[in-house]
């Protein structure tokens, strides 16, 4: 009785696949939250910007 006891408190096959769908949740919820800041006017003229100045210092 006590090993099965033991055997089942130190299986965790479960975890894996909670762990992998909490993953999912915030890799799904970040990609959204990153579209929304890329699609954003302000953003975009920030990214813009960066990129305009960094070709002017680079190719002069």
């Amino acid at each position: 009785m006590r090993t099965l006891i033991t055997r089942f408190v130190k299986e965790d096959d479960g975890m894996s696949t909670a762990e992998y769908a909490v993953g999912t949740v915030a890799a799904a919820g970040l990609g959204g939250v990153l579209i929304k800041l890329l699609t954003s006017p302000e953003v975009r003229d920030l990214i813009w910007g960066v990129l305009s100045n960094a070709f002017k210092a680079m190719l002069g």
